[in-house]
């Protein structure tokens, strides 16, 4: 059973996400926050799978609240899906930065809502193609050319090589075909990174990939 918490200010919104998630027979809403300190709260009280997270909340806002929920290692496996009015929020970029798995419109169609929330709590970030290509270019318009970091020094050449991958939008089924290897080594293999850097998914491996130097879009010589 995927245990969700909801993170809204609107009433109206919470309710209508209750009904849909708990119709279903692996999804159970345990929970409702107004705002982000009591999302917060409840995160540590009931310890959810997935946070649906809306990115601006009365107080506390969603991505302080996210911030600090990724900072607590007693959460770590706790996923953080940001709910926003606009797919190209100026506030998404930070939200990934600081640890949420990915975002939803709240429009979204109930379908890809709950193929959302599955995919998270599989342990998958939503980031496709389309939405890394954007944060790619928030990263290349607000970065400066960073030093080589040397956390990589623990990644394997390979690992390095699929990282970069990650973080050009690949899925593991792609990455195993560009590679020529089964999509099984190239799932290890990210999950390798991921555990040698502390990344909680791929999101976060595709951050770690630009601010570490590993890819530089946009700057000479990449």
């Amino acid at each position: 059973m995927i245990r969700v918490l909801l993170a809204d200010d609107q009433a109206l919104v919470r309710a209508g996400f209750r009904a849909l998630l708990d119709a279903q027979p692996d999804i159970e809403v345990v929970g409702e926050a107004g705002d982000g300190d009591a999302a917060l709260r409840l995160t540590v009280e009931l310890r959810p799978d997935v946070v649906l997270m809306d990115i601006r909340m009365p107080g506390r806002d969603g991505l302080e609240a996210t911030r600090l929920i990724a900072a607590d290692e007693r959460l770590a496996a706790v996923r953080i899906v940001i709910l926003t009015t606009f797919e190209l929020d100026e506030y998404v970029f930070e939200a990934i930065r600081s640890g949420a798995s990915g975002f939803l419109v709240k429009d979204t169609e109930p379908v890809e809502l709950l193929r959302a929330v599955r995919a998270v709590a599989a342990g998958d970030a939503l980031l496709s193609p389309s939405v890394t290509r954007r944060l790619i270019g928030e990263f290349a318009s607000r970065a400066k050319e960073p030093a080589l970091g040397a956390e990589l020094d623990r990644l394997t050449d390979r690992e390095r090589e699929i990282m970069a991958l990650v973080a050009a939008g690949l899925t593991n089924e792609e990455i195993a075909e560009k590679l020529f290897l089964s999509p099984a080594t190239s799932k290890t293999h990210v999950s390798r990174a991921m555990i040698k850097l502390g990344a909680r998914d791929r999101a976060q491996l595709v951050v770690f990939a630009y601010e570490s130097g590993l890819v530089r879009p946009g700057w000479s010589g990449s």
